[in-house]
């Protein structure tokens, strides 16, 4: 089965032609319905995927002969979900594995969650091969959270997978449901978490299984010494260092073990001992110091000393410390770092606490602000106050995540920040168009191709886009409604730059249809 790369890397000029047509603006339903029918595989990809369709086209496509067809529309990210989910009893496993996959979306982002009646439907009658990682980000919170308890059975089976942070009474419940596979998954888990078993199970050689049981499972005494005196692997105590189930004496044991990646892990447990505590934050290892720096319950005394760390990743870390008044802050010499990935970051599931996003928000440290401008639930005067903020994290932070960023700070944001996810800006809503024709001779291409965003661009500015350099200013201008005709006519002869050209929305209706015809046949019944 080919590839969508396949299958565009095999499309011919006038079928990259079609493809822009099936992304067109201006171009009507019936042409749309014409293409969805005729078309070739490629013109048919782009437009069941990439682009929002109008009702008929969408019915056309649930009842389209061709596979390959109805799951480009499965994966589609621009339709509604309740609009895929018309596929979901499709006779096809294929297309059902690809609604089951879900749409392709930016690396943190989440697709939007398919209705939770489907959801319950795919899971009680698709095979479990077709319900892998990628269906799971499809399902809602609250049919996540309601699946333990579910009257279907196979819903309770998912329900399962979350035992570890499942109430008591839950879990008691599922170690004796009446269905089978329920009741056994249950006991799988429950199995998780007795030492004895997994004891019994840990391979006696560096894998994934033994990575997993000895950082996460509970361990006994006789895995934990046999760790100490035969490990099988160099990082053995380092991820027993972090397990929870860690017997006490074995933590102060390893706080003193002479590898400081061991030593900088029991520096993170929440049950280090004040004198274990105390030691590390005198450890000579400054990536030692550095984690302990971070804990919350540091005394004042190990704050001080903290504070005055000669490395700067330690005082960095402390000037975190919720402890510390603003003054205190000040006075320490901490670096902001400016290399951090300014991006996208999912909204959390369980709002954080008000009062301290905003006393963050409110902070002189530009650390703190960072951290409160990735919330998605900040009200309208903090937005205002850190979309003026001096540090250039904050307001790209806040751009990048919030839902009413303004289109002042959003093309700020976009002309200072050149890290990962930089475009991202320039889908978020508020995103502007009227005035980026002033970049249209910027010396950054990704500036340039703003111009292509603003209506009013010049023709003549349009045109000399065209001739870029760069690929994507070349293509974004050829998509530009005020390109002039003969430039545009040019263009749809173009091998790079012919399907950008098909989809300008300035194409007049006689060439529409001249380039609906294919090598000499004619899409669809002649008008």
């Amino acid at each position: 089965m080919p590839t969508p790369e396949q299958i565009w890397a095999d499309a011919d000029l006038p079928t990259r032609r079609l493809a822009g047509l099936a992304l067109n603006p201006s171009v009507p339903e019936s042409v749309l319905l014409r293409l969805l029918s005729d078309a070739p595989l490629a013109a048919r990809m782009v437009l069941c995927r990439d682009r929002v369709l109008p009702d008929a086209v969408v019915d056309a496509v649930i009842e389209h002969p061709d596979t390959y067809t109805r799951s480009f529309f499965a994966r589609n990210p621009h339709v509604d979900p309740a609009q895929r989910v018309r596929l979901v009893d499709d006779p096809e496993w294929f297309v059902r594995a690809h609604l089951s996959a879900g749409p392709r979306v930016a690396a943190l982002a989440r697709p939007r969650p398919l209705p939770d009646e489907a959801v319950v439907h795919m899971i009680s009658t698709y095979d479990d091969e077709l319900q892998d990682g990628p269906f799971y980000q499809q399902i809602s919170t609250t049919l996540r959270r309601s699946m333990p308890t579910h009257p279907i059975a196979k819903v309770r089976r998912w329900g399962v997978n979350d035992w570890a942070h499942l109430p008591a009474d839950v879990r008691a419940a599922l170690l004796t449901d009446p269905d089978d596979e329920v009741r056994e998954t249950a006991q799988r888990h429950a199995r998780l978490q007795d030492p004895a078993w997994v004891e019994s199970a840990l391979p006696d050689r560096p894998c994934h299984a033994r990575t997993d049981l000895l950082l996460h499972r509970p361990l006994s005494r006789a895995v934990v010494e046999g760790v100490l005196a035969r490990p099988a692997g160099k990082e053995d105590k380092a991820m027993i260092a972090v397990n929870p189930t860690l017997p006490p004496d074995t933590v102060v044991l390893l706080a003193a073990d002479p590898d400081p990646e061991v030593r900088g892990r029991i520096a993170r447990r929440a049950d280090l001992e004040h004198s274990e505590r105390r030691a590390l934050v005198a450890d000579p290892d400054p990536e030692v110091r550095t984690q302990v720096a971070y804990r919350a319950d540091l005394g004042p005394a190990e704050r001080r000393r903290l504070m005055t760390d000669p490395h700067p990743d330690v005082r960095l870390a402390v000037s975190l410390h919720p402890a510390l008044s603003e003054a205190e802050r000040d006075r320490i010499d901490y670096q902001v770092p400016m290399d951090h990935r300014f991006g996208f970051h999912p909204a959390y599931e369980v709002p954080r606490d008000a009062e301290a996003v905003r006393r963050n928000a409110l902070s002189r440290h530009p650390l703190l602000r960072r951290e409160a401008a990735m919330d998605h639930l900040l009200p309208p005067d903090l937005v205002a106050r850190l979309a003026a903020d001096d540090d250039l994290g904050v307001r790209v932070l806040l751009a990048q995540n919030h839902p009413d960023a303004p289109a002042p700070l959003l093309l700020r944001s976009f002309l200072e920040y050149t890290g990962p996810e930089r475009g991202h800006l320039t889908t978020r809503p508020n995103f502007p168009t009227n005035g980026l024709a002033a970049f249209a001779g910027h010396e950054d291409p990704e500036v340039r191709a703003l111009a292509a965003r603003d209506p009013e661009t010049e023709p003549t500015a349009v045109e000399r886009l065209t001739r870029d350099p760069d690929h994507a200013v070349r293509a974004a201008a050829t998509r530009h409604p005020n390109l002039p005709r003969s430039r545009l006519a040019v263009l749809l002869d173009d091998e790079e730059l012919a399907h950008d050209a098909a989809a300008n929305a300035a194409l007049d209706s006689d060439t529409i249809h001249r380039l609906l015809k294919t090598d000499g046949r004619r899409v669809g019944p002649p008008e």
